[in-house]
């Protein structure tokens, strides 16, 4: 993988821990050539990993909606700034350009972009991994939600093995350099293909 995206909060949160782990996936992505595709943010978990992979002389690619440049949001030390119409314009352009995706402790923003992700993934519209990087355990009802939609019949479990989780950098990019996307069933491909 030679461009991650990584989904992440606009604010840091209370437990220093979530910084820490930011900063790891930045020295991580700089030592292993990974550029970083993010919101263009320079605020919270999304300024830490991009400030982060730019003291380390890593590649930080930033796409953000013409809405959020304004001096308080945008990042303007980063390799480079991508300016879209809307916010899903920016969704669009950062599919196009990455190998895989990451989320780390956010809010809605985060959650809708991790599970759009995976809406690709599943209609077989893309074939890319999809990991979550679990700080201190801040997705774990997350993915106890996501058992019971496979326990109550409204996700497959090949859907839900998509997700490729772990509280560590090291075991989560090796979990994700080493996936193979599910095959998809005949419906499902005709439905991604209308």
């Amino acid at each position: 993988m030679n461009k991650i995206a990584v989904f992440c909060g606009s604010s840091i949160g209370f437990n220093s821990i979530y910084a820490e782990k930011a900063k790891e996936l930045g020295k991580y992505f700089t030592k292993n050539s990974i550029a970083l595709v993010y919101g263009g943010g320079k605020i919270g978990m999304m300024g830490v990993i991009a400030d982060t992979i730019l003291e380390n002389n890593g590649e930080v690619i930033g796409v953000i909606p013409g809405l959020l440049r304004h001096e308080e949001v945008a990042h303007t030390k980063i390799t480079r700034m991508i300016v879209t119409k809307k916010m899903s314009k920016r969704k669009v352009k950062i599919s196009k350009m990455v190998d895989g995706y990451i989320a780390l402790p956010g809010g809605f923003g985060t959650l809708d972009e991790l599970f759009e992700a995976l809406t690709l993934g599943q209609l077989g519209i893309e074939n890319k991994p999809i990991g979550i990087l679990n700080v201190n355990g801040y997705f774990d009802h997350s993915l106890k939600q996501l058992d019971i939609m496979v326990k109550e019949g409204f996700l497959k479990q090949t859907n839900r093995d998509m997700l490729q989780v772990s509280d560590s950098v090291t075991e989560l990019l090796t979990k994700m350099n080493n996936y193979i996307a599910p095959k998809m069933s005949k419906v499902v491909n005709t439905v991604a293909s209308r």
